[in-house]
Parts: structure tokens; sequence; C-alpha cells
């Protein structure tokens, strides 16, 4: 196997799930409350302050055009005090004469300038009190105007308190036509997704375009459309080039396999020939398996049969036996021989193959060890291990160990191996062995 310094097992794992989002037809939900909620407040503080001030100007326009008409009639009555026939108004005026007597009574009134104030507090009793207070003042006469505001904070009370049930009101419309638009609007786009799936399950997928309308979900139905086509081309073309192969590759490889097996059938052979064309007859084998698994790998679907796996396993050892040529390095295979899986012999020769090729190519002396087990098979070797960049990147189509060297290989039978467990439903994984070396476990699911 390829390099090791003890790292964590390397196994074929299902890809990461995404991180949970909300659907989007939940946020176009809370989209539509949000917004809602935001401009019902937004509207309600502007239609307070608004109101509050609108209100604020025409008492304030009422006050000055009182108060000029109240020290008119004054002056017009010949100075005599006279009252104000508005309720919610106090009236008084101040002769000059009794300006340091206000200073007693009203101090707040007496520094007071012309204009219209606001003034607040509360009574000896402990009752609160507001009005606003026009001041004009002339060198021989104060005139003041009071304008009660008590009616005024309790009607802006009554109309807050109003505000904090329209609020949540208009946050509920707003939920609810959220609710209505975001199942009118995703409608389509869940029919599109139930026509997909269904369309998925059926190798002849049908149009999706003409049972929409011609707006963004139907350009999207069309898009999709034009890419099934070009799949469906592709993957038609790819299923057409592995049949072909596969039977133009049959054809020669059963000549070979003719022609040897009526070679080793002549008594005459000396020891060497029948040693050199039983080795042929171990590559033709080979390659009879890969080609059937490669073209079951490429219509991604399972073949039957039963395959007895230490039956399989001896054979690859003794065909990786016979290909030593003097390399210090034993094989052996131990455990139980009970071990039936449901899948073809060429599926479990390519899996298994893959992973003791391995472990002879890495372990320069040694032993490998094909230890069987219940329903799994170990591949022990006694080589240089398993890095961490190798481990995590150990079962990539295309990648070869830090310790391949100038080997011979493109870096694809552990790709295989990871696609055949995909397939069958096996799993496979290597972990460091327990002084050093490499153990690569493949496990099988139970005969059925």
């Amino acid at each position: 196997m390829p390099t090791a310094d003890a790292s964590p097992d390397t196994r074929v794992a299902p890809r990461p799930v995404p991180r949970a989002r909300r659907r989007l037809r939940t946020r176009i939900i809370l989209s539509f409350a949000l917004l809602g909620l935001s401009l019902t407040l937004l509207l309600a503080f502007a239609t307070n302050w608004v109101r509050g001030k609108v209100e604020e100007d025409m008492i304030a326009d009422v006050m000055n055009r009182n108060i000029n008409a109240y020290s008119q009639r004054y002056y017009n009555s010949g100075g005599r005090d006279i009252g104000l026939p508005v309720q919610q108004m106090y009236g008084r005026v101040v002769s000059s004469a009794k300006f340091e007597s206000l200073k007693e009574d009203q101090p707040d009134w007496y520094s007071l300038g012309d204009g219209i104030w606001p003034m607040a507090g509360r009574n000896e009793d402990g009752t609160p009190f507001a009005y606003k207070l026009a001041v004009r003042k002339t060198p021989d006469t104060w005139f003041f105007l009071a304008y009660d505001m008590q009616e005024s904070v309790r009607r802006t009370e009554k109309f807050e308190k109003a505000l904090y049930i329209v609020v949540p009101v208009f946050t509920l419309f707003s939920l609810l036509l959220g609710w209505w638009s975001a199942s009118r609007v995703m409608a389509p786009v869940s029919e599109l997704a139930r026509r997909l799936r269904r369309s998925g399950t059926n190798s002849d997928p049908e149009a999706l375009a003409p049972h929409f309308a011609g707006d963004e979900v139907g350009e999207l139905a069309k898009a999709l459309d034009d890419y099934s086509d070009r799949l469906t081309d592709v993957v038609q073309r790819d299923r057409e080039f592995n049949a072909d192969v596969s039977h133009e590759l049959r054809t020669p490889l059963a000549v070979i396999r003719g022609a040897v097996e009526l070679l080793l059938s002549k008594p005459e052979l000396d020891e060497r020939t029948r040693t050199r064309l039983q080795r042929i007859q171990r590559a033709e084998q080979q390659c009879t398996d890969l080609i059937s698994a490669l073209l079951l790998l490429s219509r991604n679907e399972r073949a039957v049969g039963e395959c007895d796996v230490a039956k399989v396993a001896q054979q690859l050892l003794d065909s990786h036996r016979a290909q030593l040529a003097g390399k210090p390095l034993q094989l052996r295979l131990d455990g139980e021989r009970k071990l039936v899986v449901d899948a073809p012999e060429s599926a479990v020769s390519v899996a298994l193959g893959n992973l003791i090729g391995n472990a002879v190519k890495y372990t320069q002396s040694g032993e490998v060890i094909v230890r069987m087990h219940g329903n799994a098979v170990d591949v022990i070797d006694s080589g240089p291990g398993l890095s961490a960049e190798d481990a995590a990147k150990l079962f990539e189509r295309g990648y070869r160990g830090t310790h391949a060297g100038h080997s011979q290989g493109g870096g694809i039978g552990l790709s295989i191996v990871r696609r055949l467990c995909a397939l069958y439903g096996w799993d496979v994984q290597v972990r460091p062995g327990e002084e050093r070396g490499v153990v690569a476990t493949l496990r099988f699911l139970p005969a059925s």
C-alpha cells in the first residue's frame, strides 16, 4: 500500500451533508412578515409624529390668534377684565402695578418672554397637569393665555394604544399575504421538482417545458430539458462505447484463452513453458474480470451470482506469488474459508485483487496476509505504512501514493474498488497496522 506514518482510518464515506437552510417558501413568508412589521412600525411612528406635529402647530396657531384677540378686546373694553368664551383656555391680564405680585404667585410665568411655552408638573394634590402658555408682554400690561393639554394627552395615549393593536394586526396580515404569495410563487417550482424527480426514475425522461408557462419557471424547465437531452446522449454514447469495447475485447481474450488451454493440454510441454502459459492464462482471466466489472459500473447495475471469496483470494495470491521474481515476500491466506457473497466472481476479484496487488507492490520484504472473517477480508502487509496525505486522497481517481515513485499504474485501482463498493453496498477502509504496514479491510453485505 502507499506510505505510512500512523494516521486515522480511511474509508469510503458519504459526501458531507450541506448545512441545512430554510426552505425558499419559508424565507418568502418570513420576508413578507418582516417587511410588513417594519413598514407598519415605520408608518405608526411617522403617523404619530405627524399627528403630534400637526396638533402642536394647530394649538400654537389657535393660541396666537386668541391671545392677540384677547389683548385687543382688553384694550377695546377700556382695561376691564374680560373672560374667555372658549373651553380649555384660561386667560389672565396683569397690569404693571401687579407685576411683583405675579412674581410671588407664578414665578414661572414671571420669567417667561413672549411666545408659547409648554408647562407641566403636578398639583398640590399630586395630580398631573400639562398646558401651553401663550405670553404677550407690553410695558404696561402682560397677557397670559393657558391652553389645557390634558385632553390632548389623553387622545395621544388612546392613539398609541390603538397603534399597539394595529401593528400586530397588519403584521399578521403581511404573514398571511406572504404565505399566500409564497404558495402561488412556489407552486410551479414544486411541480417542476416533482416532475423532475419522477422523470429521473425513467430511462426515457419526459419533457418538462410543455407543462409550464413561458415565465422564469418555464425557462428553467427548457434549460433542464436541454441538459437532460445532452446528458442522455452522453450516457447513451458511453454505454454503447463500453458495450462495444467489452464485446470487441472479449473476442481476442477468448482466442487467447482457447489457445492457452490448447497448449496447456499438450503433455510434452516443459515446466518453464507451462509456467509462462499459466501466467498468460491468469492475466487473461484478470482482463476478463476487469472488463466485466467496468461494464457493470458503466451500467450502474448489480450482476447476480455467488462467489466463494476464499477461492478468489487463493487464486489471486497464487497469481501474485508467481510474479514475485525472487522478492523476499511471503503470501498466505488465513482464517475462515466459508465466506460466500451474492456477487459475481469478477467483481470480487477486481475489488480484492486491487487491495492485494497494492500490498504486494509496496511491500519490499516480509509478508502479505489475507485474513478471512465472517463477512470481511483483511489484507495485511508489512510495508512502509500510510501517510496522512495518502490517507486523505487514497480512493481518489488518478491519485498515486507518495511512495509510488516510478512504478507503473495510473492510480485508478482503488478508485474502481470504491465504485464497486458503492454499487454493491460493501465497505472498504484502510488503517495503519499495529506495528508497521497497512491493514485494508473489505467488508461485504451478508449473503441473502
